[in-house]
């Protein structure tokens, strides 16, 4: 059995606690969050030892084998760094940290006191994602030369979520950037554009709510990303990817496997947010990081990736604000 202490009880953390619930040979010892009441909430779910508004003894619990992080983006990395000087194995949801220098040094300090983590990009545990994943790496599509995704939140986020989140291309277009270099691979460059066209508080925030990024790849392939705050539709996903000899689509329109029919037209429903459309991925993230550490193996998608993810998604903040393509090797620091 391995020992779990699970940190954040919020919207995403209860998601996580259910799939948590549902696994073998995992116990989960402890929740913690700084509101007890979620804490409580969470160890009812799971049939914890115990809740509690400690999150730091909850981490250096000697019972705890790995430490599982679902608080809110400003605390990932001093937990991170909790849990690696106790030892623990780490899951943590993405980003280590808004600043490039802070996750920088968070990567530095996880690889010299050698501890697994995994950071939460969970679209690469999606079965689409997997699938398309095979028949690239099998040659199907022989040589890579188009790559395109497309992401549409349902709702705008609130004000005040948008001050701290980053921007659009740290907290949203990131899942895009990091499938990316996840089924083509690391690219070079990029130029971005971004406009304030559904709410005046993303100007407010200093932010877009919509925005378009051209990517160079190392291969010599070229993509785009189109990132929307907003669908009157329903949240909208789809990722294709091309090359000389085929290609693979990625999306989901449909939640419900039926079509209505009448009137010479059909009527279908779409998925609402991203909880309901990446249901599959965020139980199947978590199951591969416990199979990673029977194994004894080194869970991905790890720090570095996040690193390079969060670099790539700063190189297109920078193209945004200042106008002109960026190389992604030239952004080392946030400063």
């Amino acid at each position: 059995m391995i020992g779990i202490a699970f940190v954040g009880a919020g919207r995403m953390g209860l998601t996580h606690l259910r799939n948590l619930a549902a696994l073998p040979d995992v116990r989960v010892v402890v929740v913690a969050d700084a509101r007890y009441e979620a804490a409580e909430q969470g160890r009812a779910i799971t049939r914890a030892e115990r809740a509690t508004e400690d999150i730091e003894s909850a981490i250096t619990d000697s019972a705890v084998d790995a430490v599982l992080i679902a608080t809110p983006t400003a605390t990932h990395a001093h937990l991170i760094e909790v849990a690696a000087n106790a030892g623990k194995a780490i899951w943590c949801e993405k980003p280590i940290a808004l600043d490039l220098d802070e996750t920088q040094r968070i990567v530095a300090l996880v690889h010299e006191k050698r501890v697994p983590v995994q950071i939460g990009f969970m679209r690469r545990f999606d079965p689409g994602y997997q699938a398309a994943k095979r028949k690239i790496e099998a040659g199907e599509l022989g040589r890579i030369e188009t790559f395109r995704a497309l992401s549409r939140d349902t709702y705008p986020p609130p004000l005040q979520f948008l001050q701290g989140s980053g921007g659009i291309f740290l907290d949203m277009a990131v899942h895009d950037f990091d499938l990316a270099r996840y089924l083509v691979g690391e690219v070079e460059e990029v130029q971005a554009w971004g406009a304030t066209l559904i709410d005046e508080r993303f100007r407010q925030a200093e932010d877009a709510d919509t925005a378009v990024t051209l990517l160079r790849f190392a291969n010599g392939a070229l993509g785009v990303v189109e990132t929307g705050r907003r669908s009157a539709w329903g949240y909208d996903i789809r990722t294709e990817v091309a090359g000389s000899d085929g290609k693979v689509v990625v999306e989901a329109a449909q939640k419900t496997p039926m079509t209505f029919s009448r009137r010479f037209g059909y009527e279908g429903d779409h998925f609402e947010s991203f909880p309901d459309r990446f249901a599959a991925a965020y139980r199947l993230q978590m199951e591969a990081f416990f199979e990673a550490l029977r194994a004894g193996l080194l869970p991905s998608p790890g720090p570095a990736d996040a690193l390079e993810t969060q670099r790539l998604a700063l190189a297109a903040t920078r193209s945004w604000r200042e106008g002109r393509p960026v190389r992604v090797a030239d952004v080392r620091s946030t400063r």
